[in-house]
């Protein structure tokens, strides 16, 4: 799992401007929004309300993004905590963060018509904790406690998973066995903080097991270096994105690790303080992987409005990976 910065990367200045210049600019970080598994989340909701009619169910948020969540609510979606909340026999759609066997159980106990939209990413990490608990591991979740992605990983094996919340919780770990212990990890944390947890976990259990393949998905993983990249040059970020976005915190976290003097969340344009501008030459603007293209373009129109007119993009990655719908849907995908 790396976090280097590609060395191909350059950041242009308009004619006349210089680092210590005093032109009003915007970096903008790419990539950046959607990615795969969170396109293929909520179109598999759009198709569900066009394939059954509304109303239909969707446990938890099914992207963790206020504005889509609102929009889907308006056409018809309503959330739900658990299936028991469920009409029986209605459509249920179980978000890209993932559940646990036994949410499936219950809404097969209910004669739910469940829709799974979990993210193919996530859905490899709870192959590799089953794959581990059937051999006995101690598996150390790396993640952090009471997201929805924990909880759904560590129910395919709960005997055997035990979280790790970060580098402070290491010291806490036991496990049976130093000869059989593996380390997983949510999707959307923090490369470098992962690294620093698993590092030390690994002085504690140096004989310890990789993952077969990174757990960070390439899209939080993308979004995090293009910040590293552009955050150097930037007196303030502005990270688009909704606060129980773990991956969107994380992105403020990276800004400010890498360099920028100020970096700050938010979900819509009108969240921004003008205040925040005060002696301020250039900007950088990034959203998380849940964040429509729309939410990004309403900030970079208000920072037109205040002289930030000057859009610079930051290219670290191109992505052009797409996830196929759940299969029921698939015909019905225009």
């Amino acid at each position: 799992m790396s976090s280097a910065i590609p060395l191909n990367v350059g950041i242009a200045r308009s004619a006349g401007t210089s680092a210590t210049g005093s032109a009003k600019r915007v970096l903008l970080a790419e990539p950046r929004g959607y990615c795969a598994g969170v396109d293929r989340a909520v179109e598999t909701v759009e198709r569900a309300l066009d394939k059954h009619g509304a109303p239909i169910y969707v446990r938890k948020e099914i992207v963790h993004n206020r504005h889509v969540v609102e929009t889907l609510r308006e056409r018809g979606v309503v959330f739900v905590d658990e299936t028991d909340e469920v009409p029986e026999g209605s459509v249920v759609v179980f978000s890209a963060h993932g559940v646990s066997p036994m949410v499936h159980q219950e809404a097969a106990s209910r004669s739910l018509h469940a829709i799974d939209a979990t993210c193919p990413l996530v859905t490899k990490v709870h192959q590799e904790a089953k794959r581990f608990a059937r051999d006995d591991y101690d598996i150390l979740l790396i993640g952090h406690e009471g997201h929805e992605e924990v909880e759904g990983t560590a129910g395919e094996a709960p005997d055997h998973v035990q979280l790790v919340d970060g580098p402070e919780s290491v010291a806490n770990v036991t496990v049976r066995d130093e000869s059989k212990v593996i380390w997983l990890s949510q999707t959307t944390l923090s490369v470098d903080e992962t690294m620093e947890t698993v590092q030390r976990l690994r002085e504690r259990f140096p004989d310890m097991q990789d993952p077969p393949s990174d757990d960070i998905c390439y899209a939080t993983q993308n979004r995090q270096v293009a910040v590293k990249a552009m955050a150097p040059e930037c007196d303030l970020v502005i990270v688009v994105g909704s606060r129980n976005s773990s991956n969107s915190k994380r992105l403020v976290e990276v800004a400010l690790g890498a360099g920028a003097q100020s970096a700050h969340l938010v979900d819509y344009a009108r969240e921004v303080d003008p205040a925040w501008f005060e002696g301020i030459r250039t900007i950088g603007v990034t959203s998380g992987a849940s964040v429509p293209e729309i939410l990004v373009q309403g900030v970079l129109d208000l920072l037109a409005e205040h002289g930030y007119g000057d859009v610079q993009p930051v290219t670290t990655a191109n992505e052009t990976l797409v996830f196929a719908l759940p299969r029921e849907l698939r015909a019905a995908r225009g």
